[in-house]
């Protein structure tokens, strides 16, 4: 239980790091409107699976932000080593977040099915 906690608490503040040097340290133009929404880590705290969503629906721009991110994996971890007080900063793993999409659908439907 304990362990599961720690994982959370590192996870959140993973994702509030990494929101912030996105917007402030990062210069890729790939990467501006990516927003981290979620941040998994393993139980030995050695891999962060972070996801993220970005404000465009266009394919092209998802793969744009997936390259982005994965470009800026050093600079990242770097500034996790400074702003964390961790013995070792986890591997990081961008995933895009598919859950805002698919909520948007399913609102989309009940929208559809009050019509009728």
């Amino acid at each position: 239980m304990a362990n599961n906690f720690r994982t959370d608490r590192v996870g959140m503040e993973i994702k509030r790091e990494v929101n912030e040097i996105l917007q402030k340290k990062v210069r890729d133009p790939r990467v501006q409107g990516v927003t981290i929404t979620d941040v998994q880590m393993l139980g030995d705290l050695s891999m962060a699976k972070v996801y993220y969503t970005i404000m465009s629906n266009l394919a092209s721009d998802n793969q744009k932000a997936q390259t982005g991110l994965e470009k800026a994996t050093g600079t990242i971890k770097r500034e996790l080593g400074h702003n964390l007080k961790m013995y070792k900063i986890p591997d990081l793993t961008f995933v895009k977040d598919e859950s805002i999409e698919y909520g948007n659908k399913i609102d989309q439907m009940l929208r559809d099915l009050e019509k009728k």
